[in-house]
């Protein structure tokens, strides 16, 4: 088993846990939005245009108990379709 199926519900929620899948969300959206700037006809050589990616899924490794969590606490914000964005600081 791995470790998230064998977790108890209160492990799930814990600020340590917390952190773990909010850099794990981070992480996801740099990679998105630096695939969607490699594409052809945009990159370094060719006016350099910034992704327009704000919102995306979260990983699947944490239950939606934890995007719930992290939308209360502030740190991220519900967008439409099951996405999430990160929360402006």
């Amino acid at each position: 088993m791995s470790e998230s199926e064998t977790a108890q519900p209160s492990d799930t929620l814990s600020p340590d846990n917390l952190k773990r899948a909010l850099k794990a969300f981070k992480k996801r959206l740099k990679l998105t939005r630096l695939d969607s700037e490699s594409s052809l006809g945009v990159g370094p050589m060719s006016g350099g245009r910034p992704s327009g990616i704000v919102a995306i899924s979260p990983p699947d490794q944490y239950p939606k108990e934890v995007w719930d969590a992290l939308v209360a606490e502030g740190k991220l914000k519900k967008a439409s379709h099951g996405q999430y964005e990160l929360v402006a600081p």
